[in-house]
Parts: structure tokens; C-alpha cells; sequence
């Protein structure tokens, strides 16, 4: 019985869709890095089924026209934009208070948002490498400090973005700021092993204290997207004839984006599982599951990299 219930949910996926997301009236949805890309798409398709969504945007002007988007092609939404910048600690200190204090409870957490970095190596207004400090110590801040208000709701889920690159890489510890011989795509593919290390982290905490809010994971295999397009900028030409090739070579965003929306709200999902595109080397496809790698799944690093987040951002929780 347990096998014909697996293969039936595997099928569900392959053929899952945007249009098969389930009435989601009622529910408020946090998606950061709401103003273009996976998160525009992921916005737009949760407004689209009846959520209240709050745009967590760095630059509020390019929010609001992107809620004008939105609207436009949904009709009347339940949108909200609001100031973050995962960069800056007090940014994200100053929007989750906001958001504690408007909102009884949280059904979903979408840390969505995430910097390309192909050039020098540059840092956040706290010193730490961006590309870490933003794709994963700014998320880990902004889940600890919302954790309470998504406690308060039915079997909230918290959704991390995570990358194929995550597994062509390893930590460092002893330098997790990549000030030793930088390479910036490098410093990417750990932001993202980073990431999916703390998101599943997260989960056996959750499930340690028998939280009801559930940790899952999503990659968009390679999708276009502009992230792409704005790292390779000061490479020039030659930047402009990457990106073009990559764009090529990429599925569509609206295919992309499934993997995250199936997360954030498929029923039946469970904590732990991750999901991505099913096609060779999970770069596009149908919706999946898929698995993290061996130092992303190992325990032993989520604790220690769980510990340094804590330490580098002065946030503890679980």
C-alpha cells in the first residue's frame, strides 16, 4: 500500500502545476525577494489563489510597481510591500518587528531572495561576505525572529531557496567569509550549501520539540531569471554573451518557480523533503523530489554551522 501511495504522489508531481495550488484564502505569505523573478512568480501565484502576501522588497518603489504588476494580472489582490534588506541585520530586525506586531500569526515564510556576485569580493553592511550574508545569515536572523508568529498558525511552513550549485562545493569553517583566496562563484555554491544545511537544520529542530511548522526545501534548477543577467553586467560584452547563453539554456521562469510552490503549499509535504526539477542533473523539468548532498544532509554540520549563525548574527532560537 505504502508503494502504490508513492508512486501515485510522484505521479501528482510530474504533472503538478501553478493552477493546482490549493485555495489559499485566509493564509499570509512572507515571500522575500518578492520584486522580480522566482519571487515575483511565487507572489503572483499565491495572491492568485487567495493569499495575502506581503512583498518583502530592499527597494520599496520597485515593490509597489511590482504589486501594480501582480494586480494586473491576478485582478484584486491582498498585497502588502515592506522594507528589507537581508544585508543588514537591523533591516531585518526592523521589518520582522513590524511583522510580529501586524500579524497574529504567519502560514508561510518564503526565503526567497538572493545576490549573484561574479565580480570582487564585497560585504554587507556587517562585514559578512554578501553572498552568505544574504542568501542564508539574513534568512536564519529573519526565521528565528518570526519563528513565534509562524508558531501561532495551522502548520505553518518555512520554504529555503536553495541551488544545484550546493553540490559542487564543501564549507569552509575555518574561513566561512571566503577572505582567503575568494572566488566568487565559489563563495555562491557555499552561500547555497549554507543555505539548504540550515534549512534542514532547521527541520530536525522543529521536529525535536514537536513544532507544527514544517521545514522544506526548493531549488529552480537553471531558470531564467535577472539575477544572471545583473552579475555578468560588468563583464561587458563577453558578460552579455554568458548571460545570453545561459538564458538559452534555461527553462522558464513559470516552470522554475514549481519546485517552491509545490513547497510552500502542496498538500502532504513533510518536513525535511526537498524538492527540485526532475530532468538529468535536476536543471529543468517537472517537480521532484530530490536530494540534498552528503555534507548538506549531514548532522553534524548543521550543528556547527548552526551554531556560527547564531554567533554571527546574534539570533538564537530552537
Amino acid at each position: 500500500m505504502e508503494h502504490v501511495e508513492e508512486v501515485t504522489r510522484r505521479i501528482v508531481m510530474k504533472t503538478w502545476k501553478a493552477g493546482d495550488i490549493t485555495d489559499q484564502g485566509g493564509r499570509v505569505a512572507v515571500v522575500t525577494g518578492a520584486n522580480s523573478g522566482l519571487g515575483l512568480a511565487t507572489a503572483t501565484e499565491l495572491a492568485r489563489h487567495g493569499a495575502k502576501v506581503v512583498l518583502a522588497v530592499r527597494d520599496v518603489a520597485a515593490g509597489e510597481r511590482s504589486a501594480a504588476v501582480i494586480r494586473e494580472s491576478v485582478g484584486p489582490a491582498d498585497l502588502e510591500v515592506r522594507e528589507l534588506d537581508l544585508a543588514s541585520l537591523q533591516s531585518v530586525r526592523s521589518f520582522a518587528g513590524g511583522l510580529v506586531t501586524d500579524f497574529p500569526a504567519i502560514d508561510l515564510l518564503i526565503n526567497n531572495a538572493g545576490v549573484v556576485l561574479l565580480g570582487p569580493a564585497r560585504t554587507t553592511v556587517d562585514g559578512f561576505e554578501l553572498q552568505l550574508g544574504t542568501n542564508m545569515l539574513g534568512h536564519f536572523a529573519l526565521t528565528g525572529l518570526l519563528l513565534d508568529t509562524l508558531g501561532k498558525a495551522d502548520a505553518a511552513r518555512v520554504v529555503s531557496l536553495s541551488s544545484v550549485t550546493h553540490k559542487k562545493t564543501g564549507l569552509d569553517f575555518d574561513d566561512l567569509m571566503s577572505k582567503r583566496d575568494f572566488d566568487a562563484s565559489r563563495a555562491y555554491g557555499r552561500s547555497k550549501l549554507a543555505s539548504t544545511v540550515i534549512g534542514l537544520e532547521l527541520d530536525r529542530r522543529l521536529r525535536a520539540v514537536d513544532s507544527p511548522i514544517v521545514s522544506v526545501l526548493a531549488h529552480p534548477g537553471v531558470t531564467t531569471t535577472n539575477l544572471t543577467a545583473r552579475a555578468w553586467e560588468h563583464r561587458g560584452r563577453l558578460g552579455q554573451i554568458i548571460a545570453r547563453i545561459y538564458s538559452l539554456s534555461a527553462q522558464p521562469l513559470e516552470q522554475g518557480v514549481l519546485p517552491q510552490l509545490y513547497a510552500a503549499t502542496a498538500p502532504g509535504v513533510q518536513g525535511g523533503q526537498f524538492f527540485g526539477p526532475s530532468g538529468r542533473r535536476e536543471t529543468r523539468g517537472h517537480v521532484a523530489e530530490v536530494q540534498p548532498s552528503a555534507d548538506a544532509a549531514d548532522p553534524s554540520v548543521g550543528r556547527r554551522l548552526w551554531t556560527a549563525a547564531e554567533a554571527l548574527t546574534g539570533v538564537s532560537y530552537l
